[in-house]
């Protein structure tokens, strides 16, 4: 009995050694045990994603390639832009010049974004036309996030409301209201950005179109090189703040 009791108690000891000081063999099976636990984790989280995909056609992973690939166009012809006026601000000589253009095209793009000024340029028409249903407010909004997602600067519904990041949607017995304006079928919303790209924002699986589909209504999407917005947001003048004179 004696020999048991000392025999159990090395082998304790011998384990309490083993996880208290590990051997370098030890330490490197841990970490191979690990990195495999990690890899297939990882598998099964890759397989659930394609699951998401795995059921759409051919022409759906195209569209949605194209949408992807232009929102990486736009960000490396953004990125090129930003080194340029790096660049400027660095060179001495140039340096008022740049800050100067630099301020002058900050001043302009936010005239856009805000709705303030008329636009032109390529784009997209949506003719939203109600037949079997009525296009409900949710579907409405997507439609216009899925636009903004994949970069449109400027849209405008029916040619009367400019739709800006403030813009409000309310459902009416008869249709909308958008920023208080009334907008009744069919709507027609007229979009500025890379055509292809807009449009394969309403096609897509599950898409705007087919939500559109679902409310019993249908959507014709044309391309177009010119698109004109005339409508403008109308400006809030503050009442209550003032530029900071120590700034």
């Amino acid at each position: 009995m004696p020999e048991q009791d000392a025999a159990s108690a090395s082998a304790t000891d011998r384990l309490k050694a083993a996880l208290l000081r590990p051997s370098r063999k030890q330490l490197v099976a841990g970490l191979l045990l690990a990195v495999l636990g990690f890899a297939a984790v990882t598998q099964v989280r890759v397989a659930g994603a394609d699951d998401t995909y795995s059921g759409l056609r051919e022409q759906d992973l195209i569209d949605l390639f194209s949408a992807l690939s232009g929102t990486r166009q736009r960000t490396e012809a953004e990125i090129d832009r930003l080194e340029e006026v790096q660049a400027g601000l660095r060179d001495e000589t140039t340096r008022r010049q740049t800050a100067l253009e630099q301020a002058e095209s900050t001043v302009e793009n936010l005239s856009i974004v805000a709705g303030l000024v008329p636009v032109t340029g390529p784009g997209i028409r949506l003719t939203v036309t109600e037949q079997d249903g009525r296009i409900q407010l949710e579907t409405l909004l997507d439609t216009i996030q899925e636009l903004r997602t994949v970069g449109a600067e400027a849209i405008a519904i029916n040619g009367t409301v400019r739709v800006i990041a403030q813009t409000s949607f309310e459902e009416t017995e008869g249709g909308f209201l958008v920023d208080g304006e009334p907008v009744e079928a069919p709507y027609v919303i007229d979009v500025i950005g890379e055509p292809g790209v807009l449009s394969s924002s309403i096609d897509f699986a599950l898409g705007p179109r087919k939500q559109i589909e679902d409310d019993g209504g249908s959507v014709d999407v044309r391309q177009l090189d010119t698109v004109d917005i005339e409508a403008v947001s109308e400006r809030d003048e503050p009442r209550y703040a003032v530029p900071d004179q120590g700034q």
